[in-house]
């Protein structure tokens, strides 16, 4: 191996921990990547990284097939974190307004979480003024159909001491199952020829929570996905992403040799989600938030995207380099989709 060849794979080799010090996975890009040492110098080192990963923001540019067909388009809305508090409502409304004033209009939202500023610790009558909130703009402001998944700071009390909640009928998930109206906490659905799967990827731990499905929602999983035609794409959503690369820059830690990601940010049963994907060609795209920044990466044949948060910094601007943003996502009869990053006048 020559000495280029090894900074390069010294460069785009390395382990991903959980918050407890156990590897979640390594991540191994091909060194080899038809990357010459004269263009690696020009694009400089990060340049290639962010290539090697498919890294992406904005609006995609793809290759199509000029023969493929829209079936539907999508406004993906999420992290809003409302409260009664200025900026939030008049923001979420001007986020709302925004998404259904497009030239180009979605013909439904999907919502991946975060709905309220927060639920984990806070007093069940703020968090009653919270859901308020969401719900009247949504009724004032917002005319599409809409699609929930629950994410970690719309469950009630689960880092609250429990002795003095755990027996209210609203503690954990089902207040906001009840509010999101929702059938059950995961779920799936078809559209337009398209299957999609909504999971709660919150997984409680005492006064904590970490990302991964409970055995029932795997097996639950696993069963949905064999009951779906070949020749029907598959779309999951999740609150925390399955994989996802703005994780390294969200409170992620460089120890020693190692990338340490916390077990709340990306799923800790990623290997096992993604060996269940590859067992099923026709899952083509995952959505996810939580991150409040954005990215895109693709691996084994599946788009992984993570998209932003309306609320940008918690409604204190940009969030990094990112300000407050919502995604329009079309899906065609190919299995394709496309994904762009609207950034909004949210002080409107």
């Amino acid at each position: 191996m020559s000495a280029f060849s090894f900074l390069i794979e010294s460069l785009l080799r390395f382990k991903i921990y959980h918050f407890d010090n156990t590897p979640l996975f390594t991540l191994a890009v091909n060194p080899y990547m038809n990357f010459s040492r004269k263009k690696f110098l020009q694009a400089g080192t990060l340049g290639v990284l962010g290539s090697a990963l498919s890294l992406k923001s904005e609006a995609e540019p793809l290759i199509v097939s000029p023969k493929r067909k829209r079936v539907l388009r999508v406004a993906h809305l999420t992290d809003i974190h409302v409260q009664p508090a200025s900026p939030a409502p008049h923001g979420f409304a001007a986020a709302l307004h925004a998404a259904q004033n497009l030239a180009d209009k979605p013909d439904m939202i999907f919502s991946t979480g975060d709905c309220i500023m927060d639920s984990m610790s806070t007093h069940k009558d703020t968090v009653a003024k919270e859901w308020e909130v969401w719900n009247s703009t949504l009724k004032n402001e917002n005319s599409l159909e809409m699609v929930h998944c629950i994410g970690n700071h719309d469950i009630w009390g689960i880092t609250m001491p429990h002795a003095t909640i755990v027996h209210d009928k609203h503690y954990g998930k089902q207040w906001a199952v009840e509010e999101l109206k929702l059938k059950h906490r995961y779920y799936s659905f078809d559209k337009n020829g398209w299957h999609f799967i909504v999971l709660d990827s919150t997984y409680p731990v005492t006064f904590s929570y970490i990302a991964q499905l409970d055995d029932e929602q795997f097996e639950w999983l696993k069963d949905d996905l064999s009951k779906v035609a070949p020749s029907t794409f598959v779309c999951v959503l999740s609150h925390i992403p399955i994989i996802g690369v703005s994780v390294f820059f969200d409170g992620a830690k460089v120890k020693g040799n190692c990338w340490h990601v916390s077990g709340s940010d990306m799923h800790r049963d990623a290997a096992k989600l993604k060996n269940l994907f590859y067992q099923h060609k026709n899952v083509k795209l995952c959505l996810s938030s939580h991150i409040h920044l954005v990215d895109q990466l693709e691996y084994l044949g599946v788009k992984y995207l993570c998209n932003g948060a309306v609320c940008g910094a918690w409604w204190a601007g940009t969030n990094q380099e990112f300000p407050p943003a919502f995604a329009t996502i079309d899906f065609y009869d190919d299995g394709s989709s496309e994904n762009e990053i609207h950034y909004y006048d949210w002080k409107a």
